[in-house]
């Protein structure tokens, strides 16, 4: 064999694993290319699913203070009605129309602007925004911001409100229907005793978790 064609030969034999290796570095390049988007796309995936689960329990957190902010509302409105007639001379001011400086009605069907479809009493309990009637409660001393900055985790958004609807005279049974607000009177020496209906409204530390809640409470009208 001639000297050239060994050598041409030998220049053939040499370069054969050269290509061989640029083809597999270029392999691995593609496949860790793919690798690392996987990867991206598994974080990316659970970064979303935990900052959705943080809004989630952030959410059921709001309603929980809401609720429990209502039912405080609720019972501290049941507490100023028993305070108001326990001691003698002591009465629940409701008025007809309108409501009173103790945040009471007369419960009034018939009267467009406390019951109408935007009516005072309506609104407050089945409007969007948040209403400026009835009583802002803060707790029993009436000294209870829940709104202060200082309750940190526990801020509420807005101090909770309740309205009293006083929905007329208690009848004994097989004394006749149920008597409306304001219609007559007890006889001389009798206990009256009516029927309030309590609807408290709150918010939880966010404005958009809002609990409307409602309670019946009997209690005298007078002592």
């Amino acid at each position: 064999m001639c000297p050239e064609l060994r050598k041409s030969n030998q220049i053939l034999t040499r370069a054969a694993p050269g290509i061989r290796a640029r083809n597999q570095r270029g392999a691995a390049l593609v496949l860790g290319m793919i690798i690392l988007l996987v990867v991206t796309l598994l974080a990316i995936t659970v970064a979303g699913n935990s900052a959705l689960q943080l809004r989630m329990a952030g959410n059921l957190r709001n309603v929980q203070q809401s609720q429990m902010s209502a039912n405080t509302a609720l019972r501290g409105a049941e507490w100023n009605i028993w305070r108001s007639t326990n001691v003698v001379g002591g009465q629940l001011i409701c008025t007809d129309g309108s409501i009173s400086a103790q945040g009471c009605v007369m419960y009034n069907p018939a009267n467009t602007g406390m019951y109408g479809a935007s009516g005072v009493v309506t609104q407050f309990r089945e409007g969007s925004t948040w209403p400026a009637t009835g009583i802002e409660y803060k707790g029993p001393s009436g000294g209870t911001d829940y709104t202060a900055a200082s309750l940190n985790t526990a801020q509420l958004a807005k101090n909770p409100r309740y309205l009293i609807e006083d929905l007329g005279r208690v009848r004994p049974p097989g004394a006749g229907p149920q008597q409306e607000s304001g219609a007559g009177s007890g006889a001389g020496g009798s206990i009256r005793v009516n029927t309030y209906r309590i609807s408290a409204r709150a918010a939880g530390g966010n404005e958009n978790a809002v609990r409307v809640l409602e309670s019946t409470f009997d209690a005298q009208t007078k002592n």
